[in-house]
């Protein structure tokens, strides 16, 4: 049984009504762009075939009654009432509800049933995911028109104020916005997006998306996180500027050796970053997979090298994809440190890179990766309607 099926019966077991109201919002993989979004720059991330699913009716007060299947616990509260008792998961879905009410929305509560195949803490935007799914399931009960820029920009909100995570804009708006067949180039300072498709093979066959989780994890609020967001921000002051985003690379070369040794590496990254998203969504509309896949590789260079956010497995997951002759190329993705790698694949070779890269990546590191063919999905949908 899958995921939407599971939820929808459970929902009517539950409740005893057969076709509840259904919603979904898709994780995400960064294809290249990280550490970007916070410095008003560029990212390609694509909708995955995995999320969130919330089967739920409306309610005629004002409490919202919502069941994980995933952790086995109901969460109640009343939306007249909001209070952070940091209790976990639930605490995005009242940030949610917090934020929307905070800019003007009317809400009403409703119950219902949720369940997820996002892995969590691998960088895929598990947290994302629910929060979009909880907005779609407060716009479909509260009666309010979809606009999937500000529902993103709510729930960054709701992540950056209610949960005390410091994240920038991609994942939401990727959760909020993404397109089946394509990744969505994202201006982070005015949420323009352009939808690319995913390159063929220069033969003509197509590629896929493999995410590659070292199955290592990382706590990303008590992580290096907002470090990197500080240092970013010291480099953005001494250049006079609002973001890095205004850094040309040849005014940062300019000035590079005046630059303290690790603002500089910071700032490097950054800026070398943007120029390499802007060029890979460039790669993608020309159908050029290898240098797509040469900029993967380069960007996981700069992360490791000049940003600092991989670990060693990480750097093991990247060079065995990157080593195999059905891979154009492969970088960390997300926020660091820890989680997956993602790497774009011929689709003849894609057995044989999954088995050669879960063997080379095991008798390295002793561990048991994750791996996952992934398809470029919509973005927060409402599946069935009352």
């Amino acid at each position: 049984m899958g995921l939407q099926q599971k939820v929808t019966a459970t929902f009517t077991e539950k409740f005893g009504t057969p076709l509840p109201l259904l919603v979904q919002a898709p994780g995400r993989v960064n294809l290249i762009g990280e550490h970007t979004d916070y410095n008003d720059g560029f990212v390609l991330p694509m909708a995955i075939d995995r999320g969130i699913w919330l089967a739920l009716r409306p309610r005629d007060d004002h409490q919202v009654a919502i069941e994980s299947l995933d952790f086995g616990e109901t969460a109640v509260f009343h939306l007249t009432n909001l209070q952070n008792t940091k209790s976990g998961w639930a605490e995005y879905l009242k940030g949610v509800a917090w934020a929307l009410q905070e800019n003007g929305y009317a809400l009403r509560g409703w119950e219902g049933v949720m369940a997820g195949n996002v892995p969590k803490g691998a960088g895929l935007s598990s947290s994302a995911a629910l929060e979009l799914a909880t907005a779609r399931a407060f716009q479909q009960v509260s009666g309010f028109a979809w606009d999937a820029a500000q529902m993103a920009k709510l729930s960054q909100l709701a992540e950056n104020k209610w949960v005390g995570v410091n994240c920038g804009i991609m994942d939401q708006m990727i959760s909020a916005a993404g397109e089946a067949g394509h990744a969505l180039l994202i201006d982070c300072r005015t949420l323009v997006t352009e939808s690319v498709p995913l390159p063929p093979a220069p033969d003509g066959s197509g590629t896929a998306v493999v995410i590659l989780d070292t199955t290592t994890r990382r706590g990303l609020v008590d992580s290096a996180y907002n470090e990197r967001r500080e240092q970013c921000e010291a480099a953005a002051a001494y250049f006079g500027v609002p973001a890095l985003r205004d850094v040309s690379i040849s005014e940062f070369l300019a000035e590079a050796d005046n630059l303290e040794s690790l603002t500089r590496r910071r700032a490097k990254h950054v800026i070398t970053e943007n120029l390499r998203t802007l060029n890979a969504a460039k790669a993608m509309q020309n159908a050029d997979a290898p240098l797509l896949g040469q900029l993967m590789n380069e960007s996981h260079i700069s992360m490791r090298d000049d940003f600092e956010i991989t670990n060693d497995e990480l750097n093991v997951m990247a060079e065995a994809a990157q080593s195999h002759p059905g891979c154009f190329g492969a970088r960390m993705t997300g926020g660091g440190f820890a989680g997956c790698a993602v790497a774009l694949v011929h689709e003849d070779h894609i057995d044989d890179f999954v088995a050669a890269v879960s063997n080379q990546y095991r008798q390295q590191t002793n561990l048991k990766p994750n791996i996952y063919v992934c398809q470029p999905s919509d973005g927060a949908s409402v599946i069935t309607q009352n």
